[in-house]
């Protein structure tokens, strides 16, 4: 039996309109959802409050239990869930299993968040027994992009329920099925108490709600630097906590004693990976002089081979750009760059919402393409001569979420990465890598920190209590 019925995605209890799921490859309608308006999210946390306070005294097992059944869930409907992933998001085959690996994964690591030790026993001036212990946060307000949608919401949405708390999860409208509806199905199916996740697909005005809603005690965001600052301002004025997954300019640095016979898959790996719309994708390719030459011709030929097309009805390595609006966007930060002088060496060019992995030779400072987070399959290329000159070029910008590092001396390049401010890098590969047990998030315009994985979970959804327990009544001198 299907996990998801288009036939029940029209919620009547919602105010903020119809919204029609197309397919990005066809422009094929996939079905109709209802929308939220800033007064549905008031009730949507009211609920979830309300629903919260049982949750958080059920027993660990209890909560451990659900969390597993819904990890196993995202693989036994492992066929059908993909087929939305695709066709949703425009994803290739591949990325819709990662996403459903990763969420299963994020599931069983949530379970035993269950049960780790709440806190410690410390020492007292007192005779007393004085101990820490971290308890749930209450609601916690997920609010998720469209370019990983399952992934996106579901490292929020598992440890947020894992550890007491109730959620609502705001989906981009555009993936409201794979990064909010599917969630939803899977965690009723998996014994989840009703009302404890609220799945409300919606725009600015219900994202704007749940940061303001009083009810609505932590923020998870994920989304563009633009759209964070915002959010993380609101937040602030309600002082609220607020953890912030922003975007990125990754850089990938090759130096010179660099195998190139293995570099370039590793390269458009980073930049052309779902058409370059993560967060984490390679946006400045670094490359000393000796290879430079080389390395252009060779990822310029690697582009030009690999296919583009519709992801559900052919075998392809890109799909289509999420929409006409970021498709614009992509090409436009393209033709700026020519304009001042950067070299098409490969792609440049679309079809509809099908855009050609593109590397672009001779770039600099001011080349659009080269200085902004792009978020499309565009690789600019630019060459160094020395270390010093490669740890400037990877610092310099407002970002600093991942980075890539390929020689043959791995001690090197940890030396290097030392020097080049990040929350996450990888020695010998590209930027873009995600595991449910590490650490998650950038620095700077990058983001708050990291926020998943382990102890960064417990941190971000619970909050750190400290009581004490006396045997008689404490007597004071007055």
């Amino acid at each position: 039996m299907p996990l998801l019925d288009p036939e029940n995605w029209q919620s009547h209890n919602l105010a903020g309109g119809e919204y029609a799921v197309t397919e990005p490859a066809t422009g094929d309608p996939l079905g109709t959802v209802t929308l939220a308006s800033a007064e549905d999210v008031a009730a949507a946390a009211g609920a979830a409050r309300a629903a919260q306070a049982e949750w958080a005294r059920a027993p660990h097992f209890v909560r451990a239990a659900v969390l597993r059944k819904a990890g196993d869930l995202f693989t036994e409907h492992a066929d059908e869930l993909r087929d939305w992933i695709v066709r949703e998001s425009g994803s290739i085959p591949g990325k819709a299993d990662f996403e459903l690996h990763v969420a299963a994964q994020e599931c069983y690591e949530a379970a035993a968040l269950a049960s780790r030790p709440a806190g410690q026993v410390l020492p007292s001036e007192a005779a007393r027994l004085s101990y820490t212990r971290r308890i749930p946060v209450g609601v916690v307000g997920v609010i998720s992009p469209f370019n990983a949608p399952l992934i996106l919401s579901i490292r929020s949405v598992a440890p947020a329920l894992a550890l007491g708390n109730g959620v609502v999860l705001k989906p981009d409208p555009r993936t409201a099925v794979c990064g909010g509806l599917a969630l939803a199905a899977v965690f009723a199916e998996a014994g989840l108490p009703e009302g404890l996740l609220q799945v409300l697909p919606g725009g600015p005005e219900a994202g704007q709600a749940l940061v303001a809603d009083p009810q609505v005690s932590v923020i998870s965001f994920t989304g563009s630097t633009a759209a964070g600052r915002a959010v993380g301002e609101a937040a602030g004025r309600h002082l609220k906590r607020v953890h912030l997954e922003l975007g990125g300019n990754s850089a990938l640095i090759v130096l010179e004693d660099a195998d190139i016979d293995a570099v370039i898959s590793t390269a458009a790996w980073g930049s052309f990976f779902h058409q370059g719309q993560i967060c984490m994708t390679t946006g400045r390719h670094l490359v000393h002089a000796s290879l430079y030459d080389e390395y252009i011709e060779r990822l310029a030929a690697k582009a030009d081979s690999l296919a583009v097309g519709d992801p559900h009805r052919e075998q392809v390595h890109l799909g289509p750009i999420i929409d006409d609006a970021q498709l614009a966007k992509i090409h436009g930060l393209v033709e700026s760059s020519t304009a001042r002088g950067a070299k098409l060496a490969a792609g440049g060019t679309h079809d509809r919402l099908f855009y050609r992995p593109t590397v672009l030779a001779g770039v600099d400072d001011s080349t659009p393409a080269y200085a902004e987070e792009v978020f499309g399959p565009v690789a600019p290329v630019r060459s160094f001569s020395t270390a010093d000159e490669a740890a400037a070029l990877a610092s310099d910008g407002p970002y600093g979420l991942s980075l890539g590092i390929v020689t043959r001396d791995t001690a090197r390049g940890l030396d290097l990465a030392e020097r080049v401010p990040t929350g996450i890098v990888h020695i010998n590969d590209q930027t873009v890598n995600d595991e449910a047990v590490a650490p998650f998030g950038g620095i700077a315009a990058s983001g708050t920190g990291a926020r998943f994985g382990g102890e960064a979970n417990l941190e971000a959804f619970t909050d750190l209590r400290w009581t004490t327990v006396r045997g008689d009544v404490a007597g004071y001198p007055f």
